[in-house]
């Protein structure tokens, strides 16, 4: 049985109604895109449990403990080459799910730690004696450089190129680097490119050089 309409009655209009629908349609995408953030923000995976042990009912102290930095304490001379030491989850297995780990890095008079990146977490570092050069370059080819003396930190982004130089020829230089993963990895450019059999045409063609070129800067990292 139809119903008459009552004289006075309003509706909504076909155009508040496309607004409401809007607006809900971009509320959905804003909340969407925060959980995307959110996990691209995010280190390595949230555990469920307090740590991760083989048999985590049979660990003491001693899984939450890394002797591996003692030999700084007891070294009696400095490297002669560029020298990290690192404490991650494959020498500190405790840090596993942990979202942290750590690396001491040491630099002769005049050497480098070449361009390379870490595609897992962001790297803080604090010189803790000596100078260092310092600079990343961004995903729009900016570089970014620093002078840094002892006591000065320097972040490099997660993901992108970077290089630290001491460019002093007389005295050596310390850092200690934290990373927001159990597990950084490391990308080192130069042996990515010529260290890992990439066809000699192909690098002579991205490099716009010849072949020669690229098989001696291959034999000079071999």
């Amino acid at each position: 049985m139809n119903h008459p309409i009552r004289a006075g009655t309003t509706f909504p209009s076909f155009s508040n109604m496309a607004s409401r629908i809007s607006t809900m349609k971009l509320l959905s995408l804003v909340l969407s895109s925060f959980v995307i953030v959110q996990i691209a923000l995010a280190g390595d995976p949230d555990i469920l449990s307090d740590f991760l042990a083989p048999n985590q009912n049979n660990v003491d102290g001693s899984f939450f403990t890394y002797t591996g930095m003692r030999v700084l304490v007891n070294q009696s001379t400095f490297p002669a080459n560029f020298t990290i030491l690192k404490a991650s989850m494959v020498e500190f297995p405790a840090l596993n799910g942990q979202s942290v780990s750590y690396a001491v890095l040491q630099y002769p008079a005049s050497s480098l730690n070449p361009p390379h990146t870490h595609p897992r977490a962001a790297e803080l570092l604090f010189l803790v004696d000596g100078s260092l050069e310092v600079g990343f370059v961004d995903t729009t080819n900016k570089l970014f450089t620093q002078s840094l003396q002892a006591g000065d930190m320097f972040i490099f982004p997660k993901g992108l190129v970077h290089y630290q130089y001491n460019a002093d020829p007389n005295n050596p230089a310390i850092a200690i680097s934290s990373f927001g993963s159990a597990n950084a990895g490391t990308v080192s450019l130069p042996k990515t490119l010529f260290a890992t059999n990439i066809d000699d045409t192909i690098l002579a063609k991205s490099f716009k050089t010849d072949v020669s070129t690229i098989q001696a800067l291959k034999a000079g990292l071999a």
